[in-house]
Parts: structure tokens; sequence; C-alpha cells
């Protein structure tokens, strides 16, 4: 039988555990992001093509969120042409699986990386997990935007979803519509978010595994900080897969429109500033009192 002050010595350590994992993960996040600067881009131009109207034709169940992603930015639901038939047919044997994959986000433009990275829902969610990480310290504006590198990419040049390579997902089951668990809910922002994090559930860390086997083998790669999101063809699987080939999917502007895109000119450039940082910060503590 343990003691009180033995549950609150175990308590402690479990938190202390909990916090170095977590630093110890977005330290190596945001370091691969940086390394993800200096690889190189042999743009191919291929397409985007619609992931609704693929899914469509395919006669696949697929859900998309209907959520806004920023700024009342509707969702762009597409995804290089080369990537689709992976996609496909991961979501076919997921249905098969009695799963239903939910895109959560696709392409996004620069202004929509942009807005993601300081909407209240996630700027809120990783400042509070960074105050929690620093023992209540409020961050300052580099450190914050360190984090906010490591989970919402702050260059074109890393941010996979401007390269029309990645998607977000979450699975539900085919029968009742629930969420399958896998530790946390789409842009949970804590210890539990790195892909292999040891605070999850044997069930939650078996469905991330089973998961990321039906992306994997169709081409669909796990960014290894984020339980949600893959990618192809990009610098991240390249380098993750130590290829030692250059990225053929790199930073686009996207008229969908037109189904025109265009290399982004200064793919390093970022996009938010210190002094935005520190104005964001204050809106965000005022926001969580």
């Amino acid at each position: 039988m343990t003691t009180d002050s033995e549950e609150l010595n175990l308590e402690t350590n479990d938190q202390a555990a909990r916090r170095a994992y977590w630093t110890q993960q977005m330290d190596a996040a945001f370091q691969f992001m940086e390394t993800m600067r200096d690889y190189p881009v042999a743009e191919c131009g291929e397409p985007l093509v619609s992931l609704k109207q693929a899914v469509a034709e395919a006669k696949l169940e697929v859900e998309f969120s209907d959520s806004k992603i920023a700024f009342d930015l509707d969702r762009v639901y597409f995804l290089r042409e080369g990537l689709i038939a992976g996609f496909l047919q991961a979501a076919r044997e997921m249905n098969q699986r009695g799963w239903i994959m939910k895109v959560e986000d696709g392409f996004r433009s620069l202004a929509m990386q942009q807005g993601v990275s300081r909407r209240p829902l996630v700027f809120d969610s990783i400042l509070k997990t960074t105050i929690w990480e620093l023992g209540g310290e409020i961050p300052s504006p580099d450190f914050m935007l360190k984090r906010l590198t490591a989970l919402t990419a702050t260059r074109p040049k890393i941010g996979t979803h401007m390269s029309g390579s990645a998607i977000d997902i979450s699975v539900l089951g085919r029968e009742d519509g629930q969420e399958i668990d896998r530790g946390g809910l789409y842009l949970e922002m804590s210890e539990l978010t790195p892909m292999l994090s040891p605070f999850i559930s044997r069930c939650a860390r078996e469905n991330r595994e089973e998961i990321t086997q039906v992306m994997e083998r169709n081409g669909l790669i796990a960014y290894p900080f984020e339980f949600w999101h893959y990618n192809g063809g990009d610098c991240y699987v390249e380098y993750l897969s130590q290829s030692g080939k250059p990225a053929r999917y790199g930073a686009i502007h996207f008229d969908e429109s037109t189904g025109l895109s265009t290399p982004v000119e200064n793919p390093d450039e970022p996009l938010q500033t210190f002094e935005v940082m520190e104005q964001e910060i204050k809106a965000s503590l005022a926001r969580l009192s």
C-alpha cells in the first residue's frame, strides 16, 4: 500500500519525465526542421489533384474536415498527382479494416500556414504546454518561435503542406463513426503528440502503428513528431529514408481556380517574426487568463 507522500512523489516524478520527454522531442523536432532548410529540392512541377474528386471517382468512404483552417480560410484538399494512388489505396485498406480515413488538412498556402501558427486554438495550446515545460515561466519570443517551428513549420521550405505533399488525418470506426484511439485528438499539443510517445496506452500505440503501416506501405511517411501528419516525395521523406535523393516536391503557390502552381521564390523566408511572437504571446496570455 502506497502512502499519500509516495503517491505524490510518483506523480511528481511522472511530471518530470513528461516534461523531459517533451523538451527532448521538441528540441529534436526543431533541429530536424533546421536540417530541412538545407535539404536539396529538385521541383518536378507535378500538378495538384483534388482529393475529394479522387475519392468520389474511386467510390471510397473518406471524410473531410469542414472546419476553417485560419482567418476564415477554407481548407484546400489537394495533393500532388504522384501521391494520389497511394492515398486512395491507404483509404481503401482502411475501409477494408473497418475504418474511415478523415482528412483534416491538405495543401496550405503561405497565408494559411502563417495563420495556422497564430490560430488561437493552436497557439494557445502550444503556449500553455510550453509554460508547463518551463515550470510556469513565460517563454521568450525566440523560444516560442522554436516550439512553433517544430509543430507548425514557420518557413515554406520546411512546411510540407505548402509543398502539396502532406496530409493530416484522423481515423474513424466505420460502424459507429467514433474516432479510433490514438492517445489524443488531432492537434493535441503535449507529450502525447510525438508518434512514439511512451505516455499513451498500449491500445493507442498499436493503433498508431497500424495506421502508420497502412500509410507507409502506400508511400505516405509519418512525421516523427506528430501522430497525424504524413507526407511523400518531399524533403522529410528523402531525409528520413536516407535515400540520398533531392526532394521532388518543394514549396509552391497554387491557384485552385486554374490548377496552376509555381515554385515559391524565397522558400526559406520566415513566416513569423519575433515582434509578432511577442504580440501573440501577450494576446494568448490574455485569452488563457
